[in-house]
């Protein structure tokens, strides 16, 4: 049995969109011990997914943090991994490739690294995957295909309570702090447009997104102390008939199970670059998302609803 190493630290949008990656490396090394390393915030949710053996938690901290660098390299080196995918790309990876991996096989951007590829700038993380897994000799079934499933609980309670019956919509108005421009301005205009047109409305908020969602008409979907993890939100929204969303982590979440839906993009990311187009999701996009229109968005939903 080998011993494989998977780098993925985030975020979660990130994660879902790699989970057809991962499961085409899971099918690769059937027989193997599949470890994937992560952070502490996408733990539970790694230790979830069906093609992991083991979760490995990076702490994340300063590369110039000589006694936590140190400690994570004593650690790495309990396991002496026989093959490390790298499917975040970024310098602290390639750090880690010089430093922690030189003599280990290893996919990914670092210079001399035994399966190199860099990224295009027009390539989705899909894509990239697709091509870059497929140079390393592995078979390509499910990297274009995401399907997170396996990540829905059942919500049948949640459901009852709220007394949603198939044919719900739901919004999704957050996205991260530190990107409001990735927020539609006139989620609470929609919901009462569908609303007037006789539809059930439902927002699921994150911790971020309570103040925001009880200005939407509409069910807001809450535990009676405080909100529902993303498993009950993915169970949420694999029983919903169409979602609406910002460029954010629970949108990805609904392209990846299957959810027919829209999803709205500002200047930050182009729509390609997310892999959206690899869903039944519809999109669009806007220089700034303030002027793109109620009347756009709904002209789009009801196409797709028709």
């Amino acid at each position: 049995m080998g011993d494989i190493l998977v780098i993925k630290l985030g975020a979660l949008g990130d994660l879902v969109q790699a989970d057809g990656a991962l499961r085409d490396i899971r099918e690769h090394h059937m027989n193997d011990r599949l470890t994937v390393m992560t952070t502490p915030p996408y733990r539970r949710y790694m230790e979830r997914c069906p093609w992991v053996n083991e979760v490995f938690i990076d702490p994340r901290a300063s590369r110039f943090n000589l006694f936590q660098m140190r400690f994570l390299k004593n650690r790495l080196r309990e396991r002496p991994f026989d093959q490390v995918y790298d499917l975040q790309q970024v310098g602290r990876t390639r750090f880690y490739y010089r430093w922690l991996f030189p003599q280990v096989r290893w996919l990914g951007d670092a210079q001399g690294c035994s399966f190199y590829l860099k990224r295009p700038a027009s390539a989705c993380a899909a894509d990239h995957f697709a091509c870059h897994l497929a140079m390393a000799g592995l078979t390509i079934r499910h990297t274009l295909n995401s399907d997170i499933s396996w990540m829905a609980a059942d919500v049948s309670d949640i459901l009852s309570k709220a007394a949603l019956v198939p044919g719900f919509i739901v919004l999704i108005p957050g996205a991260s702090g530190v990107h409001e421009a990735k927020r539609w301005p006139y989620f609470s205009d929609l919901a009462a447009h569908l609303i007037g047109l006789g539809k059930r409305v439902a927002t699921v908020p994150g911790p971020d997104e309570m103040t925001l969602c009880q200005k939407i008409p509409g069910d807001m979907l809450v535990k009676e102390n405080g909100y529902y993890d993303i498993f009950s939100l993915a169970g949420i929204l694999k029983h919903a008939d169409y979602v609406v969303g910002n460029d954010t982590g629970p949108t990805h979440i609904a392209a990846h199970l299957g959810c027919k839906g829209l999803a709205l993009y500002g200047k930050h990311t182009p729509a390609h670059d997310t892999g959206i187009q690899h869903s039944k999701f519809k999109w669009l996009e806007a220089e700034d998302l303030a002027e793109l229109s109620l009347k756009s968005v709904l002209k789009q939903i009801h196409s797709n609803l028709s």
